[in-house]
């Protein structure tokens, strides 16, 4: 069963590295997000290194790290890993310097493709060797076609990633993934991605911060936490953003994280594992089983009745027996 772990030890003093991730971790949209600053801070200040990977190439490092620091988390441009980056990446893995790339996407994106030694053109005509897609946010029709085009044409079609939604203050809105299909669906063509849940700008940032034992933390079980399962990296989700504690119950053994928080002070604290005990599973105070698809939380609240309840979950699932339905935990 691919399940939790536990970690005697606060999570800041157990691993080398944290890769965080932006919105629903470190902040909401232009908002901070409660207690995200000071345990960064905290952990930071005891010798936990950071690297901030977000799946958004609109923009470039110095931009988010302005947008970080500005919130009280202070952050240099080589703290932060954009799928922009990840994306020029791989283009360099196939493509020779001096290659020429279609960009439909934002200035990181563009930024990020020449820095790699390419040339940035702006038309299918152009005979582009490869077509860059990420999300910004003035993309228009004409982008999509122009890329569909050239992938037509037989151009690499590589996306940052592939995000079907974008959380906005006013909802979810389309994400890359999103767009991309409009050119996959005009095309026919399956594209690249070098973003998360790939484990390839995971391992680009480990590799930066010369680190050994890496600590994923975010929001998304089907990005963040997806992409530490794929990596081989341990991952903690902060049921802060996206995925919910039901989502967490409910985890395919892929998106399964190793710890699980309520916020990021999570990342200051030992994790303890939940432990059988009958036919239910048990974490500190709090207990939860599992009987004919139900699963029945017993004793306990909080995040131990959560890592109770995933853990009897999982077990049931992993059996062939999966849970139907999932009451409210938190």
């Amino acid at each position: 069963m691919s399940g939790l772990i536990a970690s005697s030890a606060p999570l800041a003093e157990a691993y080398d590295l944290a890769l965080v991730d932006l919105d629903g971790v470190a902040y909401r949209g232009h908002l901070p997000i409660e207690h995200a600053s000071a345990s960064l801070t905290t952990a930071r200040a005891g010798g936990m290194p950071l690297v901030f990977v977000t799946n958004n190439a609109s923009r470039e490092p110095e931009e988010v790290a302005a947008q970080l620091t500005g919130l009280d988390i202070p952050t240099d441009a080589d703290e932060v890993m954009t799928a922009a980056q990840a994306c020029a990446a791989l283009l360099r893995t196939r493509l020779a310097p001096g290659a020429k790339v279609l960009v439909v996407g934002g200035k990181g994106l563009v930024t990020a493709v020449q820095s790699a030694g390419f040339e940035v053109v702006a038309s299918a005509d152009d005979g582009p060797d490869a077509v860059a897609q990420g999300y910004a946010p003035n993309l228009a029709w004409e982008d999509l076609a122009e890329a569909a085009y050239a992938v037509g044409r037989g151009a690499w079609h590589v996306a940052s990633n592939l995000d079907m939604s974008l959380p906005t203050a006013r909802g979810f809105a389309p994400g890359n993934g999103a767009l991309v299909g409009a050119v996959t669906a005009a095309t026919g063509v399956t594209p690249s991605s070098a973003g998360k849940p790939g484990p390839d700008m995971f391992r680009m940032a480990v590799e930066r911060a010369g680190a050994t034992r890496p600590l994923v933390i975010g929001d998304r079980l089907d990005t963040d936490l997806a992409g530490a399962r794929a990596a081989g990296y341990p991952g903690l989700h902060v049921l802060t953003g996206v995925s919910t504690a039901r989502d967490a119950v409910l985890a395919e053994p892929g998106e399964r994280p190793s710890f699980l928080g309520a916020d990021l002070r999570a990342l200051l604290e030992p994790h303890p594992v939940p432990v059988r005990d009958g036919g239910s599973w048990v974490c500190g105070a709090a207990s939860a089983r599992v009987e004919d698809g139900v699963l029945r939380p017993g004793t306990g609240e909080g995040i131990d009745l959560v890592r109770a309840a995933c853990a009897a979950a999982w077990a049931a699932a992993d059996a062939g027996n999966p849970v139907a339905t999932v009451p409210d935990l938190i």
